[in-house]
């Protein structure tokens, strides 16, 4: 059965970059969801190649979404292009990040 959607981005709204304390959506970071009866795969970036967090990421994306099914295969892929830029950010993200 193909994840639904809706679903997949609320767990992804879990997943919190610690620096900015904005979740990966909201972001921008994540760049491409494919969904299919088999697989999730997530295709994001980070804020900047030299984040951190690159080691980590990637693994909470993929924790996020790795109960929805037990016959469904989670990949995420790290890319860095095109690069991140701020104006990826959802408006939410950009005033929480104004009142700071």
């Amino acid at each position: 059965m193909k994840p639904d959607e809706d679903e997949i981005i609320k767990r992804l709204k879990t997943v919190i970059d610690p620096e900015l304390g904005i979740n990966v959506v909201d972001l921008g970071l994540i760049y491409c969801l494919e969904l299919n009866d088999a697989a999730i795969i997530v295709t994001m970036t980070l804020t900047t190649p030299g984040c951190p967090m690159h080691n980590s990421m990637p693994g909470w994306v993929e924790k996020s979404l790795s109960d929805i099914s037990p016959d469904i295969n989670v990949e995420v892929k790290l890319v860095w292009q095109p690069p991140w830029t701020p104006e990826l950010m959802s408006e939410e993200a950009k005033q929480q990040l104004s009142r700071r």
